[in-house]
């Protein structure tokens, strides 16, 4: 299902945006954290071989994580990250594929 952007958004950007459920409301726990920085890396590491945009960086917090990653392709980007974001066993999950003004979530 696509939602469109707010018209005011101005200057769209392609992205990925993954969004993990964490074990309590607040930062998760440190192997979570470290699952995520872990997956993150593998992430920038396939993007760059691929050359299909960038890994930019995670939020914690809420009992949650949002991973995000950048690229003029994001079918190409999520293609590239899809394994990886899969493999991550933090659920309920689903990521967020935004192209221009239009945004598209994928459960995981």
């Amino acid at each position: 299902m696509e939602t469109p952007i707010a018209p005011d958004s101005g200057d769209e950007e392609h992205a990925v945006i993954a969004h993990f459920r964490l074990a309590d409301d607040g930062f998760g726990d440190v192997d979570q954290r470290e699952r995520i920085y872990e997956a993150e890396e593998v992430m920038e590491a396939a993007t760059e071989e691929a050359g299909v945009g960038e890994v930019d960086g995670n939020e914690f917090g809420g009992g949650g994580a949002v991973v995000y990653a950048y690229g003029p392709d994001v079918d190409a980007l999520f293609k590239v990250l899809e394994p990886t974001l899969s493999s991550l066993p933090f659920r309920p999950a689903h990521v967020i594929l935004r192209r221009g003004d239009n945004e598209t979530r994928v459960d995981l």
